[in-house]
Parts: C-alpha cells; structure tokens; sequence
C-alpha cells in the first residue's frame, strides 16, 4: 500500500550544534512528522534540543544507545521518559536483564523502547573483527527475538534484515530502518541499505534518513522525491 514520507520518514539531525539543527528542522517543519536527535547533537546541546524540537511540532527519537549495567540504563530510560522523547534506544547487546529493566521502565513513562541489534555500519569484516558470529543476518534475528522475549517493543535493524524480523516476529514489533538510501545517492559509511520503497516493502515501520536529505542542496527536493517514490503503485 502507497503511504508518504511524512508518516514513515525521521530525519536524522546529524547536526554539530543547535542553530544548525533548529534551521534545518524549520525548514521541513509541517513537511514530516519526526526527527532524531543522537549521539552529536545530544552531547552538544543536552535536553533542550529535544524540548525545542517539541516545540517545533516533531515528535522525536533520542537514539543515544544506552549499553551499560542494567541500573545504569533503567535510570537513563527514565530521563529519556522525562523528557516526553517518542522513542529511546538501547543495546540489544547489553544483556537480558539490561533490556528487561530498560522496558519495564520505558513502559512506565510511555516511551516506545528501541533495542539495536547490529550498527547499519558493520560488514561481515567488521563484525568478525570484534568476534560478533556470523552470518549477520542470524545474529540480528537472535538479538530482535531477544528484545522481543524481554518486553522490547521495536527494533533498529537494516533493511536487509527487516524482512526476516518481520516473518520471524509478527507485525507487532516496531522496526525502525536505517540505512536508506534513496535511488543515486552515496552510500557514505553505510554498509547494509536500501532504497526507502525497498525498505517499506521489507516491512520497515519508520526509515531514519539523514544526510539523503539533510546534505542535499535542495532538502525540500529530497524529501518530495522520497514521498514521490513511497507514494507510487508497489513495484
């Protein structure tokens, strides 16, 4: 089924500081619904991006990837809750009692809890360099299934991997896709990705897009054509 951009896409703000943000957040305000505040922008600015990017009208998801002793975590979920974020992120690496803990109170403050399995990054060189097993794709079903067994509501998972989750673990789970890259653009740092309609049709709930839309000399441009490409007759 045709759907838009503007429900399915979150634009990452993969910004050095908040004026560079809040610009380009003003820029497709009204054209899309949610953004994602990481790891840069975050450490930059603290709290007040993600309060000033509800001030905007976005929804946000803080993917900060909290991977530490589960107290540790279960304490930075509730921060992340505090500040009304949509969905938080953790490591699906960090242990059952990690992910048990991270949703239990993530179901208390109403926040849509997020486990990544394996970074969009990392190719089968990569992941045997730091003993993760082989082949990629069973190492990322065994993490969502783990997620799921510990209350986890979603998952981040590459798109090539969307489609097995999805027939392995129903359409209840969430999963969130990055590593799209829509038709002509660089792949940049990105190992395991498709195009967005690909990833729709994988099973894809969200698709994170960053710089396909954020670097592009024309932003607005970018986003039309993605909604463009989601909005056409399945292939």
């Amino acid at each position: 089924m045709p759907v838009s951009a503007k429900e399915k896409i979150i634009v990452a703000l993969d910004f050095p500081d908040r004026a560079t943000a809040v610009a380009s957040m003003k820029r497709f305000a009204g054209l899309l619904d949610r953004v994602k505040i990481g790891l840069q922008l975050f450490t930059a600015e603290g709290p007040d991006i993600v309060r000033i990017a509800h001030d905007l009208g976005f929804r946000v998801f803080l993917d900060l990837k909290f991977h530490d002793i589960p107290n540790t975590v279960r304490h930075a979920v509730a921060s992340a809750g505090k500040l009304g974020v949509e969905m938080a992120t953790v490591h699906a690496l960090g242990s059952k009692e990690m992910l048990l803990a991270a949703a239990e109170e993530a179901a208390s403050h109403g926040v849509s809890l997020l486990a990544v399995t394996l970074l969009t990054s990392m190719d089968p060189p990569q992941c045997e360099a730091v003993a993760i097993p082989l082949p990629i794709e069973s190492q990322v079903l065994r993490l969502a299934s783990l997620a799921a067994e510990c209350g986890v509501p979603g998952v981040v998972a590459s798109p090539l991997e969307t489609a097995s989750i999805r027939a392995a673990l129903g359409s209840s789970l969430r999963i969130v896709t990055p590593g799209i890259r829509p038709p002509g653009s660089p792949a940049d740092d990105q190992k395991r990705f498709l195009t967005p309609a690909q990833a729709i049709r994988a099973g894809a709930d969200f698709l994170v897009v960053g710089r396909p839309i954020t670097a592009a000399h024309d932003p607005l441009a970018a986003i039309a054509a993605i909604n463009e490409e989601l909005s056409s007759p399945e292939e």
